[in-house]
Parts: C-alpha cells; sequence; structure tokens
C-alpha cells in the first residue's frame, strides 16, 4: 500500500497537469471505495496484496489532487487553507477507529467496517463531479511567480522526506518507547500516542487564523525550534512521564502546521504544478517509510533512546534544509535566471 502511495503521488501529479482535476480525483475516490470493497473478500494474500497497492495509488493521486487543487484555487493566500484541509486529515484519523468500532459491532465482523468506509467515499465522488475545478497552473504562463528550479525543487522535496519521517516515525514508535522506558504501562502508552495526534490537529486547527496575518517562513522557523525544544524535554524527563507527556504534546503542537506552510511556502518560490506536487509527496512518502523502519532496525540493539535521538537528527536535518531553501529563494529573487525545470 505504501508502495503503490508513492507511485501514485508521482502519477497522479503528471495527470493533474493534463486532466480536469475534479473528475480525477472522482475517479480515485471511486477507486479506492471498490478496493476497500473487495478487501475483505479476498482469502489470498497476493491478491489482497495487489488491491492495497492500488488503494494505496488511489490514496497517494488523491492526496497530491486535493493540496495542488488548493493552491491552484486560492494562490497567494492559500496557507489558511492548506492549514484547514490538514487539520480534517487529523479529524478524519480520530473518527475512523470509532467508525470502524460501530461497524464491526453492528455487523459482528471487520467486513462491515471497510463496506462502510468504501459507501461513505462515494458522495465524496459524486459531489466532486458536480462542482467545477480551477485551471491547471503551468511555469510557461504569463505572471508564473517563478519557474521551477531544479535545486530549489530538490531541497523542498528533501525536506518533506525528513519531515513526514519524523513525524511517522514519532507517532509510530512513541508507545513503544514509552514502555521500553517503564514510563507507562499499555493503556497510558496508548494514550501518549493518542496525545500526540490530538496535539498535532488542534495545532493544525490553531496556526488557521495565524496563517493569515503570519509569513510562512516564520512560521516555520517557530515550528522547527519547538520541535527541538519537545524533543530537548523528552531526553530530560526519560524518566519522567508528566515531562515526557509535556514533550510529546509540544512535539504534535510544533509539528503540525509544518508540512502546509511548507507547500504554501514553496507556493510563494515556484510554479505549483501537478507534476511537482507529486514529486513533494513522492518525498514525503519515502520519508514516511524509511525514518520508522531505520528506526526499528535500531530500537533493540541500540535502546529506546534511539527514538528521540534519530529524530533530533532529522530535526536538525530539517532545519538546515529550511535554511538552504530560504537562501536558495533569496539567490533567486536577486538573479531570476538559472537552471528551470519546464
Amino acid at each position: 500500500r505504501a508502495f503503490g502511495y508513492l507511485l501514485g503521488s508521482y502519477a497522479g501529479g503528471h495527470g493533474y497537469d493534463r486532466i480536469a482535476g475534479h473528475p480525477l480525483m472522482a475517479a480515485m475516490l471511486a477507486l479506492m471505495a471498490l478496493m476497500l470493497a473487495l478487501a475483505p473478500l479476498l482469502p489470498w494474500l497476493p491478491l489482497l496484496t495487489v488491491v492495497l497497492f492500488a488503494l494505496g495509488v488511489g490514496e497517494g493521486a488523491l492526496d497530491v489532487g486535493g493540496n495542488t487543487l488548493l493552491v491552484w484555487a486560492q494562490r497567494e493566500n492559500v496557507g489558511p487553507y492548506l492549514n484547514g484541509l490538514h487539520f480534517f486529515f487529523g479529524v478524519g484519523a480520530f473518527l475512523s477507529p470509532l467508525l470502524v468500532t460501530l461497524a464491526v459491532a453492528l455487523s459482528g465482523g471487520i467486513h462491515g467496517a471497510y463496506w462502510l468506509l468504501a459507501l461513505l467515499l462515494l458522495p465524496c465522488a459524486a459531489w466532486l463531479l458536480r462542482v467545477p475545478g480551477p485551471a491547471a497552473q503551468h511555469t510557461e504562463q504569463p505572471g508564473a511567480i517563478l519557474q521551477v528550479n531544479r535545486p530549489l525543487l530538490f531541497l523542498v522535496v528533501l525536506f518533506f522526506f525528513v519531515y513526514t519521517g519524523a513525524e511517522g516515525g514519532f507517532g509510530g514508535w512513541v508507545y513503544s518507547y514509552a514502555l521500553a522506558m517503564h514510563l507507562s504501562d499499555e493503556t497510558s502508552a496508548a494514550y501518549l500516542t493518542s496525545g500526540f495526534w490530538g496535539a498535532l490537529t488542534l495545532g493544525r486547527l490553531l496556526v488557521i487564523p495565524l496563517a493569515l496575518k503570519t509569513r510562512p517562513s516564520t512560521i516555520l522557523a517557530a515550528d522547527l525550534a519547538g520541535c527541538l525544544l519537545s524533543l530537548g524535554i523528552i531526553l530530560a524527563g526519560t524518566g519522567s512521564l508528566l515531562l515526557t507527556w509535556v514533550g510529546v504534546c509540544g512535539l504534535g503542537l510544533c509539528m503540525a502546521s509544518i508540512f502546509p506552510t511548507m507547500l504554501g511556502l514553496a507556493g510563494q518560490r515556484m510554479t505549483i504544478t501537478g507534476k511537482i506536487t507529486g514529486w513533494f509527496f513522492v518525498g514525503a512518502s519515502a520519508g514516511n517509510m524509511f525514518l520508522p523502519w531505520l528506526i526499528g532496525q535500531l530500537f533493540e540493539s541500540a535502546g529506546p533512546l534511539v527514538v528521540p535521538l534519530l529524530l533530533g537528527a532529522d530535526v536538525v536535518a530539517a532545519c538546515a534544509l529550511f535554511a538552504a531553501v530560504m537562501l536558495r529563494s533569496r539567490m533567486l529573487s536577486l538573479n531570476p535566471a538559472g537552471s528551470m525545470l519546464d
């Protein structure tokens, strides 16, 4: 499924530059609904793998479409809208387990949960077909903010790689970290995980009005500094559940707006096409696969402290990449000519 998401992000990015956005998003929702409906009916693992791969393709292309079309629709005012979009990702992540539990209780099995989620996608697909989508942006359009500079694009993709790796790595391993450090029992460790994702969702809501009046670069600088401070609190409180809670919630709040804000900042520095957004999500998807895997390889041999230490190194790398993005942007503003990606 993760590999399908990566390929769907890449292929979907190219698709939105050539095909009307809303019909393509509706098609991806229909594909996801079909795969969700089929998944619980397949007793053969290879066939189930193919279905989950196709589900990942649909998810990757849909994510790219939602973010790309929002940039096209709102242009320079996109910041609050991107944070709003990513806030609702968190709302969905909060509600979906409740819906699954309800469906299991009513149907007596997991099949009903898959079919309920599949049915919920269909009205969204139908609505998208009724609403006209924004016109695509192209690098050659008159009045484009900046054509796409290859080194700048590479830096932003790499930033998404390291940031998403940190978000997925911490969210996936904070439960095991709390247990291995003997900070809590299984129930409290589960609450700690929920606290991180809840703080991340709340942070995206809180930053919406802030994004109306604050430059993306200022928000990003504050977010990254807050992430380093929160990880420092976690490391300082290795024997304290209270300090761990403070660090975990602080990390969730500070991570909340990094992805949408960097996407908005990139939209100010280059023309955002579907192809460009696709590359952003390829980087994010690869990071979300790599860092959690790396933590897993080292967790037993190096000990649970590898979680905050690796994440600290990852956030430091994100700070360096953010500085490089700003420096490259300044150079381009002084000398717009350079290596461009058509």
